[in-house]
């Protein structure tokens, strides 16, 4: 008899946690775990690939030592922000996480520009390869990034929706940090509009 009552009880858990969202919150959480790992693991990708990469210019861009210092550094920087895929990491940490992987990017884009001045840089076939591998795993960051932050953006929206959020605050499920626009400042600015006011045949105002 206490065993019938103990499934009977499991069973009524079981039915009302699952009417309340708590299954539903399992799944994303999940969801976002695999997510943050998953771009992590391509962000590492990038990392592993900067040391071939400078390795590979050094011989050429004799006269480019600072922009060579400047992705050794922005690695650098990357590899002191201690994040896990193990363990989601909170606003501040994931804050601290995007500025220096948005400091990498910004080097390695410099450094690719500067490339553009040594023809046999360009010709060489281990910096054309490093460059597509670069290429190529910057396009998996965005898609992992974006995967991950329809995750977190799903997730948030649940627990924080009734009467899943009831669940959420009582089993201790707190709103995510998310990825934030790195280029906002650039987003947000307003365009400055200028007019030509000199006698010369009538053109359209520029927008900078």
């Amino acid at each position: 008899m206490k065993r019938f009552l103990s499934l009977i009880s499991v069973f009524l858990l079981s039915t009302v946690l699952a009417g309340c969202g708590y299954n539903e919150i399992q799944t994303l959480d999940e969801g976002v775990k695999a997510s943050w790992s998953e771009t992590l693991n391509q962000y590492q990708r990038r990392a592993d690939l900067v040391p071939q990469l400078v390795s590979s210019v050094n011989a050429y861009m004799i006269n480019e030592r600072e922009v060579l210092t400047e992705v050794t550094n922005a690695r650098s920087r990357v590899g002191s922000v201690q994040v896990s895929a193990d363990k989601l990491p909170t606003g501040e940490e994931l804050a601290q996480f995007q500025a220096a992987q948005g400091q990498l990017t910004s080097a390695l884009s410099r450094l690719i520009a500067v490339s553009e001045n040594y023809p046999q840089l360009k010709a060489d076939a281990l910096f054309r390869d490093l460059n597509v591998q670069l290429e190529g795993t910057e396009n998996r960051i965005a898609t992992a990034r974006g995967r991950y932050i329809k995750e977190v953006q799903g997730y948030n929206t649940l627990i924080r929706t009734f009467p899943t959020l009831i669940t959420a605050k009582i089993f201790g499920y707190d709103v995510k940090p998310n990825f934030g626009v790195e280029n906002q400042a650039e987003i947000m600015r307003v365009p400055e509009v200028k007019f030509d006011t000199s006698p010369r045949a009538n053109q359209p105002a520029t927008v900078q």
